[in-house]
């Protein structure tokens, strides 16, 4: 069958058939089209919900690595305070301890503190060794000189002095220059203050035939001994005996030995004395041991004497009561006699 296109009947029919044709194309196309928008959407939405879940656990994982770092942060930052803290207390004991040294040095460095820093050591050398009544602090001698210690030890010896005082300045000057000048004038301040204690404190009659020159510093007293020695042979020579705080306690070790000798021998007569009155005391005991031992059998034999009597008592009780006491009968009376007169 022919269409006749110029009927226009047909032709509007076939016009209508093409753009029916077209619709439902576009039709189908767009519900093609709805149907990848709809499954794009759904993978939007459910790529979407992975992100968002995703944002969460990454939320989550930054929170508590956050967390965890200001954790960490805050232990850094505490134990570093705690060192800070500890570097503040040390850097005061630093300082407290230089303000000590400097305090020390000056003691060192005056001649009147220097020598009541070296009394207070020898004092507490002399409080370990020697009992409180066998020295004497800042005694004063004839002359009017004032020994820093005085012993008193027996004679002989006699009364030995011991200086505290000692020459610092010159051993200071030969350690910050150690040249042959200032070892010179230290041996010349060594050799000064040696005389200066023999002319002071060794009086005949009075002292001791020497008296100890006191270093409370080991060094000094080395420094005499393994560079100076004819400095300590003059010192012998004086009757000076240079003496450091180890050195002070050997020597004052055997004159407590001494001491303890000497006023062992000075009590023997009151001991004998003692042990007379002892001897006494132990006769007359026993003199009135034997008066009480008499008393004692003159007693025992009283005791048994009494103990006798009572016995034989008791035996004529015990025959007393063995015999029988009757009753006597009362007399008949007597009749008159009849008198019959015939």
């Amino acid at each position: 069958m022919t269409l006749d296109l110029s009927d226009p009947m047909v032709l509007a029919g076939a016009v209508g058939g093409a753009v029916v044709l077209v619709l439902v194309v576009l039709l189908l196309l767009v519900s093609a089209r709805i149907r990848d928008l709809t499954r794009t959407q759904a993978q939007l939405t459910g790529g979407l919900a992975a992100l968002a879940d995703a944002q969460a656990r990454s939320e989550g994982t930054m929170g508590a690595a956050l967390t965890d770092s200001a954790t960490r942060t805050a232990q850094t930052l505490g134990a570093l305070h705690h060192r800070l803290a500890t570097i503040d207390a040390a850097q005061a004991k630093i300082e407290a301890l230089s303000g000590d040294v400097l305090g020390l040095q000056d003691i060192l460095s005056n001649k009147q503190t220097r020598g009541a820093f070296g009394e207070i050591q020898l004092q507490d050398i002399l409080s370990k060794a020697l009992p409180p009544d066998a020295f004497t602090w800042q005694a004063t001698l004839s002359n009017g000189r004032r020994a820093d210690c005085l012993i008193h030890m027996p004679d002989p010896p006699g009364p030995l002095v011991i200086d505290a005082k000692f020459p610092l300045e010159s051993y200071e000057a030969m350690l910050a220059d150690p040249c042959q000048a200032t070892r010179t004038a230290f041996r010349a301040s060594i050799r000064t203050h040696i005389r200066a204690v023999a002319d002071r404190y060794i009086l005949p009659g009075e002292t001791a035939e020497g008296a100890c020159l006191f270093l409370p510093s080991e060094a000094i007293y080395a420094e005499l001994h393994a560079n100076h020695g004819d400095v300590v042979r003059e010192g012998f020579a004086a009757r000076i005996w240079i003496v450091s705080p180890t050195t002070c306690m050997a020597t004052l070790n055997t004159l407590r030995a001494v001491l303890k000798d000497h006023r062992m021998r000075e009590q023997a007569g009151e001991i004998r004395q003692a042990l007379a009155a002892l001897h006494r005391d132990v006769e007359l005991i026993v003199q009135r041991a034997g008066k009480l031992e008499t008393h004692f059998d003159q007693a025992r034999r009283d005791v048994e004497g009494i103990a006798t009597a009572a016995e034989r008592a008791g035996k004529r009780a015990d025959r007393l009561d063995a015999f029988d006491f009757a009753t006597p009968e009362a007399p008949k009376p007597r009749l008159a006699p009849v008198i019959r007169r015939g």
